[in-house]
């Protein structure tokens, strides 16, 4: 029984390893210019529902962190349907592989997001700076297995995230520091992965 034990183990790691030196093709690039469409719609609706977020916090955070949600539900389904589909066998090391790459930025962003709104609400201002750096960090840390070309996406995010601090108040909050910031780099990444990706142009 060691011996079976043994011998799926090292299966196992050679489908990890097989995973880690494969390009991940489960991002699909049509439904990653849709999240970026939905940040467009978001910052038009705060633009209208909300003229003055820095004093109404929580309808701000309400608005991102929903529009966050949805783009990533509606990633996440369209990327393990077309993992499946892409990668056949090692779809389910692909998966664990890019959620791993990602998920502590992720994680970051929500104690963030947390600990200024909950404990100092004063510079909460910063949020959508720290939201785009922290999820530049995230597509940093994936382009090992990305395009090449992506890191322009998360220097993008990097750049917006840091004029967006450097605002010092809460112009940061109008509703086009994070709907452009969103909504171009999702296209950016969008528009990488048709070009650099041979399948991008087949998905459905």
């Amino acid at each position: 029984m060691s011996d079976l034990h043994k011998a799926l183990g090292d299966i196992s790691n050679i489908r990890r390893q097989m995973a880690q030196s494969t390009q991940f093709r489960g991002y699909g690039p049509a439904t990653l210019a849709a999240t970026g469409v939905i940040a467009l719609l978001a910052a038009s609706m705060q633009s209208v529902l909300l003229p003055d977020p820095a004093n109404h916090v929580s309808a701000y955070a309400g608005i991102w962190i929903s529009t966050a949600v949805l783009s990533a539900a509606l990633a996440g389904v369209q990327m393990y349907t077309r993992t499946r589909r892409m990668h056949s066998g090692l779809s389910d090391e692909m998966i664990c592989m890019a959620v791993e790459q990602f998920l502590p930025a992720v994680g970051a962003g929500v104690l963030v997001t947390i600990a200024l709104v909950r404990f100092v609400p004063t510079v909460v201002w910063m949020l959508p700076g720290l939201w785009q750096v922290i999820f530049s960090l995230g597509i940093f840390s994936s382009c090992r297995f990305l395009p090449r070309p992506m890191i322009a996406a998360g220097a993008w995010y990097l750049l917006t995230g840091l004029v967006c601090i450097s605002f010092g108040d809460s112009r940061a909050l109008d509703p086009w520091t994070m709907g452009l910031a969103y909504g171009a780099g999702q296209l950016l990444v969008a528009g990488i992965l048709f070009v650099a990706t041979p399948e991008g142009a087949d998905e459905n």
